[in-house]
């Protein structure tokens, strides 16, 4: 996924379908300068990681 894209998907405000190794995540934020975002991964709310935002695939 491009930076920009995700950038869009997290100021949206709702849940679009981003998978992150075949796993529904919900983008929450977007790092410019390291090109990574935070993420949870939507069965796992509690846990939040940051990733790659090249390894994000839009549904």
């Amino acid at each position: 996924m491009e930076r920009l894209r995700a950038k869009r998907i997290a100021e949206a405000g709702e849940i679009v379908p981003v998978m992150y190794k075949g796993k529904q995540v919900v983008i929450q934020h977007v790092d410019d300068e390291r090109e990574m975002v935070r993420v949870y991964f939507t069965d796992e709310s509690e846990h939040e990681q940051d990733v790659p935002v090249r390894l994000l695939e839009e549904q």
